[in-house]
């Protein structure tokens, strides 16, 4: 009997031994990390609703799976560390512009702005969808119904308007205002650098096949130039877009202390041959300001047709280049 005893307590020690190398202490640093934990798969599966220029969309958790059908809409998702699974393809590139092809591998392309490729975007499976007004208000249902979208009003003026819509829909609103205040930080930098040459007059001129535009204060580049203080000569300090199709009695229009004139090129040549017929003109030759040397060629895709955070980061790069050489 006293065996038998003493096996019984020997078998209930080794039980106890092990349910004590098993467990876990529980500390308060440890259940504090394990709320941390549940607190950050609730915080990212819980629905949010996005207000915005079709109406209101239910997003029911932070989305994984990211299709996006503008340029500038491109550039944000990438700087708030988001790689979409499909976008659209740029203006110009093959099929991404140069200054972001390297973030976009993996990236499936979806068609253009102008015609996103639905098929191409229902068989990647996203759980958000964002787009545009101005450039898809027709398929904004038949995109709906693929996966939750969400819309920007349009793409003219001030790309911070859209930013903040984008950054919210990705549940990613304080990487969005961080964002904004690492730009606005290099707006600071470059004014302090440039507080001598501010009162430039500073012009901007588009070169494309079958026209030629003269930038105002309501396009990208204008807002930026804005932004930072620039003065703009008298025919451009508009609050309008541009003066679309230009003709050469305009030419004295386009002067100012400093030009900057970019060329949408699309690889049929049209947009590099109206930019020569034009530098070529003797009207245009004569302008004070390309007679001091101070027309500047810049890129297209970084002064206008990209339209978004990263291209107005290479925008100031181009200006501080150019006028505090």
């Amino acid at each position: 009997m006293k065996s038998i005893l003493a096996v019984l307590m020997f078998t209930l020690i080794l039980a106890l031994a092990a349910c004590g190398n098993n467990s876990e202490e529980i500390t308060p640093e440890t259940e504090n990390a394990e709320a941390e934990n549940n607190t950050e798969v609730e915080t990212s599966n819980t629905a949010y609703t996005v207000e915005h220029a079709m109406g209101t969309t239910e997003i029911k958790k932070t989305p994984e799976r990211v299709v996006i059908l503008t340029n500038e809409g491109t550039e944000a998702l990438l700087s708030l560390g988001v790689t979409p699974v499909g976008a659209v393809s740029s203006w110009t590139g093959d099929p991404w512009y140069e200054h972001i092809s390297d973030q976009m591998g993996g990236v499936q392309e979806v068609g253009t702005e102008s015609e996103p490729n639905l098929e191409a975007i229902a068989a990647l499976k996203p759980d958000l969808i964002i787009g545009n007004k101005m450039r898809q208000e027709a398929v904004y249902e038949q995109l709906s119904a693929i996966a939750p979208t969400v819309y920007a009003e349009t793409l003219k003026g001030n790309w911070k308007i859209n930013f903040e819509l984008y950054a919210e829909a990705l549940n990613k609103e304080e990487e969005g205002q961080q964002v904004l205040a690492d730009y606005a930080d290099r707006i600071a930098d470059f004014q302090e650098q440039a507080a001598d040459v501010l009162d430039l007059e500073v012009s901007m001129v588009r070169f494309q096949g079958g026209d030629v535009r003269i930038y105002q204060k309501d396009s990208f580049s204008g807002v930026i130039l804005e932004e930072i203080g620039f003065a703009r000569p008298e025919s451009q300090n508009v609050d309008e877009f541009a003066i679309m199709g230009a003709t050469k009695e305009m030419i004295p229009d386009m002067d100012g202390d400093i030009l900057f004139y970019f060329t949408y090129e699309t690889g049929d040549g049209e947009g590099s041959k109206v930019e020569q017929e034009w530098l070529d003109d003797p009207l245009f030759q004569q302008l004070p300001v390309v007679e001091s040397g101070n027309a500047h060629k810049v890129s297209d895709e970084v002064w206008n047709t990209a339209g978004g955070v990263i291209a107005a980061k290479l925008m100031i790069d181009d200006l501080e280049s150019k006028i505090l050489k």
